[in-house]
């Protein structure tokens, strides 16, 4: 399921526990992401699900729901 494995990269990626890996979390205030995380996270996810992020959906992806709903669409996951 895409919010399990987004979930686990988060938490690879931030160091942080994985019960503050919430849906609602925001990646910046909530979980302590800067700009590079946030790049590198999404390059670890096009890597994952070989998808290319558009430059203009990352300012979006403010919460690791936005980020699960942004896989399901363009990938049909």
């Amino acid at each position: 399921m895409v919010y399990e494995t987004v979930s686990k990269l988060i938490t690879d990626q931030l160091k942080v526990a994985p019960e503050k890996v919430t849906v609602e979390a925001r990646l910046v205030e909530d979980l302590g992401a800067d700009s590079a995380n946030v790049m590198v996270l999404i390059m670890d996810l096009e890597d994952e699900y070989q998808l290319q992020v558009e430059d203009s959906a990352i300012t979006t992806l403010k919460t690791v729901g936005d980020i699960v709903k942004y896989i399901e669409e363009h990938t049909g996951k």
